[in-house]
């Protein structure tokens, strides 16, 4: 009788955490930007959105399988999934000093833009990088020839804590070709290549 009412106590135990969600360390945003669609002469950014913030590993899911999937995108468009209260934008005061680590994806582009791009999430959910606090979010930019991802740092100073991302990233990413940090202040010159 004791085993009995020991086994039913577990398994009503197991019923209680199934149900609860699970909370990641930080909550994160989605935002989208489809830049084809914005009006000549406008600002840059004018056209960027705060779609949701989530913060449960279920929240992520069901998001990500039913609405952020960069293949699915149409070209000038993009997807970001920043830290909640950092927007997106150069000029945010945790991205101004910063850059970004960006990986061009060139074989079989959406395929692998969308593998690349879930294994970056689920890095930075799941609190992969060792300075995932010196890491603002991820970009998904969808081109008429090339897309690519953009991971965007807040230091642009640091070396060390630079290459340790880039390396991780490179290693997550599983990929041989090269990606390269740029300073938000100096986007067309790259600084850094792993």
């Amino acid at each position: 009788m004791a085993t009995e009412d020991v086994n039913e106590e577990a398994l009503a135990a197991a019923e209680v955490t199934e149900k609860q969600p699970h909370k990641l360390e930080r909550k994160w945003c989605f935002w989208f930007d489809n830049q084809s669609k914005q009006e000549q002469g406008a600002a840059w950014g004018a056209s960027l959105r705060k779609a949701c913030t989530f913060d449960t590993v279920e929240d992520f899911w069901g998001l990500h399988e039913t609405i952020f999937i960069p293949s699915k995108l149409t070209p000038n468009a993009e997807i970001h999934m920043f830290k909640a209260g950092v927007e997106p934008k150069w000029e945010d005061p945790e991205c101004a000093n910063g850059g970004k680590w960006t990986y061009v994806v060139a074989n079989s582009r959406k395929q692998a833009l969308d593998k690349a791009w879930l294994e970056t999430l689920m890095a930075l959910i799941g609190e992969q990088f060792d300075e995932a606090d010196e890491i603002c979010g991820l970009v998904a930019s969808v081109r008429q020839k090339q897309d690519k991802l953009s991971l965007w740092t807040r230091t642009k100073s640091n070396e060390a804590v630079l290459m340790s991302i880039g390396k991780k990233w490179k290693a997550l990413l599983d990929v041989t070709d090269k990606i390269t940090f740029t300073n938000h202040d100096d986007s067309r010159r790259s600084r850094f290549t792993v």
